[in-house]
C-alpha cells in the first residue's frame, strides 16, 4: 500500500504516511500514551472528482491483510461523492497475516491506527473534518468499534470523533464496559452463519451503545458466512484461529482489562494472556470459512451504501 492504487473506474489513490503506534494494550494507549513505541503505517487516498472538502471513510481490512474487496469500497464510496482511504496496518509492521495468531499486534494497536488516520486526514485542505468515518471488516470493525470510544478516553487529547462506522462481521469479544460513542452512527452487519465472531455478540455489543445513549443498529444477514462482501466462493482457511463462543473481555474507562473469570480489572492483564486462558478452556479451534453465495455481495454493497449516503448527507454538528 506505499505505491498508488489506481481503481475500476479510473480514480488513482494518493499515498499517505501515517503516524501511528503500537501500544501493548489499551492501558497504554489509554493511560499511558507516552510510553507507546511509534510506528507508521500506509494508506491510498481516494478522492471523488471535482471540488472538495469531502467526507472521508477510513476502510479497515481484516486478518488476511488488504484484498481487491476493500479496494472496492472505495469505488462504491466515491462514486457517491465520498472519499475513501484504505489503510494497511499490515505491511509496515512486517506482518503478512493475524489469522493463526491476532497476538502479533495488539487490538489497540489497530484500534489507534483508526484515530491516528483520522487525525490525518482532517488536516487535509481537501477533506472535510466534520465528516470522517470508517469502515471496517472483521478485525478491522474490531478497530472502528474500540476506536469510537477511545476518542473520548486518550488522556493525550484532540483525536478526532468519528461521524460514522460500519463495523462488518467484527470480533466483539473485547468490548469497551461503557462504549460511549460519542455523535457516531454505527451499524453492524453479519452473517447467521458466521465461524469467526459471534452473531449475538454484536447484538449485545450494539445494545449496550444505545443504552450508553449512542445511536447504533445490527443486522444479520441469512445465511451468510464471515466476509460474504468478498464475491468469492466460500471456502475453508484451515489455519484460522477461532473462538467465538468465548467469554466476552471488559475494557474499563482507563484501559485496564476486565478479567471475565474474576470480574477485576487489571491493567497488566494482556490480550494474549486471556487468549490463552480461552483455549486452554477449550473454546478455541483451528478453521473457518470465508466468502460469498448467490448475491450477498450485492446486498452487503446496498446496504453498506445506504448507510453512508444518509450519514455523510445528514445535518452535521457545528
Amino acid at each position: 500500500m506505499d505505491t498508488p492504487i489506481t481503481l475500476d473506474n479510473g480514480i488513482r489513490g494518493k499515498v499517505l504516511r501515517i503516524p501511528t503506534a503500537n501500544p501493548t494494550g489499551f492501558h497504554q494507549a489509554i493511560s499511558e500514551p507516552q510510553a507507546m513505541s511509534p510506528a507508521q503505517i500506509f494508506g491510498n487516498l481516494f478522492l471523488p472528482r471535482g471540488g472538495g472538502p469531502w467526507p472521508v471513510v477510513i476502510v479497515v481490512p481484516g486478518s488476511l491483510g488488504v484484498a481487491p474487496s476493500h479496494v472496492a469500497k472505495a469505488a462504491y464510496l466515491t462514486q457517491a461523492q465520498i472519499a475513501a482511504c484504505v489503510i494497511d496496518p499490515f505491511d509496515a509492521r512486517g506482518v503478512t497475516s493475524t489469522v493463526a495468531n491476532q497476538a502479533q499486534y495488539s487490538f489497540a494497536a489497530s484500534a489507534w491506527d483508526v484515530l491516528a488516520t483520522a487525525e490525518r486526514l482532517a488536516a487535509r485542505s481537501d477533506i472535510d473534518q466534520a465528516r470522517i468515518g470508517a469502515q471496517g471488516h472483521s478485525r478491522g470493525g474490531s478497530a472502528i468499534l474500540s476506536a469510537a470510544c477511545m476518542a473520548r478516553l486518550v488522556k493525550s487529547g484532540g483525536a478526532q470523533p468519528l461521524v460514522g462506522v460500519y463495523a462488518a462481521y467484527p470480533w466483539c469479544g473485547q468490548q469497551f464496559k461503557r462504549p460511549e460513542v460519542g455523535r457516531a452512527i454505527v451499524r453492524s452487519v453479519i452473517g447467521d452463519r458466521d465461524e469467526w465472531c459471534l452473531p449475538q455478540q454484536v447484538q449485545g455489543h450494539m445494545q449496550a451503545i444505545r443504552l450508553c445513549g449512542g445511536k447504533a443498529s445490527c443486522r444479520i444477514f441469512s445465511g451468510a458466512h464471515h466476509s460474504f462482501d468478498r464475491d468469492t466462493a466460500i471456502e475453508l482457511i484451515a489455519d484460522a484461529s477461532v473462538a467465538p463462543d468465548a467469554p466476552t473481555t471488559y475494557i474499563a474507562e482507563d484501559g485496564a482489562l476486565i478479567d471475565p473469570w474474576t470480574g477485576r480489572a487489571d491493567p497488566m492483564l494482556s490480550e494474549r494472556d486471556l487468549m490463552i486462558r480461552s483455549f486452554r478452556a477449550g473454546y478455541g479451534h483451528r478453521g473457518a470459512r470465508i466468502g460469498s453465495a448467490d448475491d450477498q455481495a450485492k446486498h452487503f454493497h446496498d446496504d453498506m451504501m445506504d448507510f453512508w449516503t444518509a450519514v455523510m448527507s445528514g445535518p452535521q454538528p457545528p
